[in-house]
């Protein structure tokens, strides 16, 4: 329970009082905590009479601390002292505390964690942990400022936003199928490689899914391997093991070296968007609020580019 003593303490008072001793006069307090001389006399006042001692000594314009007053002017000081370290401490963490980012492993490998680079030039001063993680963090317990989660994921955190829906596409080594066009038969000449996501996600495009669309008759028993991962199915793929229908936000880097290429530019939707949820605390860090405006306006960019230019 909260002693009733400390619910009627006139903090008002102890700080002009506190102000009074320290500044060695009223004037002088009143020009630090920017109020009238009058208001600081009132507020001395009050917390006179809730003590029922006389703290100042008043000799026409000049007063003095009383026996009384410099007893417990020397003891609330040491609380005074004791809030303008905390704000030191509190001020000093926001700045010196990297922007804690947390995203889903293959998101980490193969999309943030390489446009985290374009983020660094812009702000060498400012510190940026990644966090690959899969398990939703509790935003506001974890060590956690910013999470990129995956569909309905995000709604166990009170502060989001939609970032994109990726699409993916069929990829594989160019020395896999030869540099000439192609039809989407031929996709299925080679090594198939499948993304199968963790339960709690809605599935992932299947190549069952891609042959209805382009179609082409499809058999399920087809063997292959299949990946939890994204970011593995596409190692596999550059490492010439077969053809996988890749996240277009996690090759761009590969179809640019022409370590992946598109035999075929089919695209299908992820089935829900990945979004951003975040910390309120972290937007107060230093560039906290231009980190976040920068995840959501890269995601608007790769947007643009997942997204197929023309209806199949």
């Amino acid at each position: 329970m909260i002693d009733e003593r400390f619910k009627t303490i006139p903090l008002k008072g102890l700080q002009a009082f506190e102000a009074v001793g320290r500044c060695g006069g009223v004037t002088a307090a009143a020009l630090e905590l920017k109020v009238s001389p009058g208001a600081i006399s009132q507020q001395i006042h009050k917390i006179e009479s809730f003590l029922g001692v006389s703290l100042l000594e008043r000799s026409g314009r000049t007063v003095e601390l009383t026996a009384w007053g410099r007893l417990y002017h020397q003891e609330i000081s040491k609380g005074f002292e004791q809030f303008a370290f905390a704000q030191q401490l509190l001020e000093r963490a926001r700045n010196e505390t990297p922007l804690v980012l947390s995203a889903l492993s293959s998101v980490v490998n193969r999309w943030i964690g390489r446009r985290i680079f374009d983020w660094q030039a812009i702000h060498p001063d400012v510190q940026v942990r990644i966090i690959g993680r899969d398990k939703e963090p509790r935003i506001g317990f974890d060590d956690i400022d910013f999470r990129v989660s995956y569909g309905s994921d995000v709604l166990q955190h009170d502060h989001y936003t939609e970032l994109f829906r990726d699409w993916v596409v069929p990829v594989c080594s160019p020395s896999l199928m030869q540099d000439r066009a192609h039809a989407a038969r031929d996709l299925f000449e080679q090594p198939l490689l499948h993304v199968e996501w963790e339960r709690h996600f809605t599935p992932y495009p299947s190549w069952a899914e891609f042959a209805a669309m382009a179609g082409i008759p499809f058999d399920a028993s087809t063997p292959g391997l299949s990946f939890t991962l994204s970011s593995s199915a596409i190692d596999a793929a550059v490492n010439k093991r077969g053809v996988v229908l890749a996240q277009m936000s996690m090759i761009t880097d590969e179809l640019e070296a022409q370590t992946l290429v598109t035999p075929v530019d089919m695209r299908m939707p992820l089935r829900e968007s990945y979004f951003l949820a975040w910390d309120r605390a972290a937007l107060q860090k230093p560039r906290g609020r231009e980190f976040r405006d920068w995840l959501v306006a890269i995601s608007r960019q790769q947007a643009l580019v997942s997204a197929p230019k023309w209806p199949f």
